[in-house]
């Protein structure tokens, strides 16, 4: 018979041993769920033993190849046949025979270990893409027992983080190279970032941060936090999208309704710009500096030649400002930056309490009369107005922080402000974007109850939610697997040409 007829004897063994185990009388007692658990540990016995026959027949029919030279121009002249080396997969291990080119002085190289494709490691490109899926969906303690749930790998804790901190490396390359879809020129491009606090181990806390948690609590309690006391254990996660959307001209009526027109409040109203295309980006390991940087290469991919309205929604911080600011001057290129709506709100509502009873519903008339003129253009009329509201209630300043806090805002934030202009350009004037993708990325995975967060595992999570939120997974993990083959394999020969086995 030849090697071909009996390549799979094994396998067709344990297929049959299965069958005969079914057909059996005492396997009419097994209830259904019985069944699956039985299919599932020996098929997947059944499935392994497959590969491991392929894997075999593939080493017989190797043979040796022509010239075999490194990508130094080390030529190979000698050959070992029946070099063997473990690979863990999703149905078990198996062991890889091929045969090693040699030369003294040089590492071995492999032929049959790049047409498979091989990792670096042990653990095979699947396994690592299921750690990588369920480090993004989960904690890694849940990841661990999810993965060895599926395929019974017997992977341990550490490597189902370390496989995920590998499965992102290439991410940043990715959509470095992916080419965005074409959009008109009066298409919008719309840019926003955001921050978030991430609980880190101490050791990879920034410097600034460790050396000020240190200068706070030093020579206090060594059990407990002292009263007015904080930890400083947290790492800023900053984040950024970029996405398209078509203007929607909208009017203030289409945003707030007047408090004192019964009609207004039933009227039919105009919806803001919708969101397409959105691309997310987040680190814990860059400055935020880094991370704009980055939302602005993605920008510039989609719009080179700078022909389409650019506009930026913010919520305030002075710092990331100044570093969009910066990040704009140094393009060239025009950007309207907005700020989020709610976070204004946010302030007049803090004003609406100094001069209204927790519950009394006339605060909400006075919070949206003044929306209603910040959105009309009028933000200094608006701080002058409350200004004026709280003179005339007698507020003392210790009653008024609330006011002073909204009328610094409306009058130091002016500039960012000018809703008359992005209502009737068609702008959105809300970070929702930005802000749900702070609550997915970041609290709902790496906020979790008693996280401590290593550098690289939050970094590579972070990066994964990412591509996971843009719907890019498969088409980035196909990339990754051939960036995997150039730095495996490819790049170790000459000119990166391999010869045919």
């Amino acid at each position: 018979m030849t090697a071909t007829e009996t390549a799979f004897a094994a396998s067709r063994g344990l297929f049959e041993q299965v069958a005969t185990d079914l057909a059996a009388p005492d396997a009419a007692a097994l209830t259904h769920s019985a069944l699956e658990d039985l299919l599932a540990a020996r098929m997947r016995e059944v499935t392994r033993q497959l590969f491991q026959d392929h894997l075999d027949l593939r080493a017989v029919r190797e043979r040796r190849a022509g010239q075999v030279v490194d990508a130094i121009g080390v030529e190979r002249t000698r050959i070992e046949r029946g070099r063997a080396r473990i690979l863990a997969t999703v149905f078990g291990k198996v062991t890889v025979t091929r045969i090693a080119y040699r030369a003294t002085g040089a590492a071995d190289l492999h032929l049959a270990d790049a047409a498979l494709n091989m990792p670096a490691g042990m653990h095979s490109l699947g396994l690592a893409k299921l750690a990588a899926t369920e480090s993004a969906r989960g904690s890694f303690a849940e990841a661990f027992d999810r993965v060895n749930t599926l395929t019974g790998a017997g992977i341990g804790h550490r490597q189902v983080q370390e496989l995920a901190v590998a499965a992102a490396a290439d991410i940043d390359a990715f959509y470095q190279a992916l080419v965005p879809e074409p959009c008109t020129d009066a298409t919008l491009l719309v840019l926003s970032t955001d921050g978030k606090g991430v609980v880190m181990r101490p050791e990879a806390l920034r410097e600034a941060t460790a050396k000020a948690a240190a200068a706070k609590n030093g020579n206090k309690m060594a059990t407990r936090l002292a009263p007015g006391e904080k930890h400083g254990r947290k790492r800023m996660a900053t984040l950024g999208t970029v996405y398209d959307a078509e203007p929607a001209p909208r009017a203030v009526d289409d945003i707030i309704a007047d408090p004192v027109d019964p009609a207004d409040v039933e009227k039919e109203r105009r919806p803001g710009p919708k969101a397409r295309s959105k691309w997310l980006c987040g680190s814990v390991n860059d400055t935020a500096e880094q991370v704009i940087a980055a939302v602005f290469d993605q920008a510039e991919a989609r719009d080179p030649d700078h022909l389409r309205t650019w506009v930026v929604l913010v919520d305030g911080a002075r710092h990331q400002l100044d570093l969009i600011q910066a990040e704009a001057a140094r393009r060239n290129v025009t950007v309207h930056i907005l700020i989020d709506i709610i976070h204004v709100l946010e302030y007049l509502w803090d004003a609406a309490h100094c001069l209204h009873p927790a519950g009394d519903r006339e605060a909400e008339a006075w919070v949206a009369s003044h929306a209603r003129t910040i959105l009309a253009g009028r933000s200094e009329h608006a701080a002058a107005s409350i200004t004026t509201a709280a003179d005339a209630a007698g507020l003392r300043p210790g009653s008024r922080k609330g006011i002073d806090d909204a009328v610094g805002y409306l009058r130091n934030k002016a500039a960012y402000l000018r809703y008359e202009l992005a209502l009737r350009e068609g702008f959105p004037i809300a970070t929702g974007i930005i802000e749900g993708a702070c609550r997915h990325l970041v609290k709902d995975r790496l906020d979790i109850t008693g996280a401590r967060w290593g550098l690289s595992g939050a970094e590579a999570v972070l990066k994964l939610r990412a591509l996971r939120s843009n719907g890019d997974f498969d088409i980035y993990w196909a990339w990754h697997e051939q960036q995997e083959f150039t730095r495996n394999h490819q790049a170790r020969y000459r000119d990166t040409l391999m010869p045919a086995a």
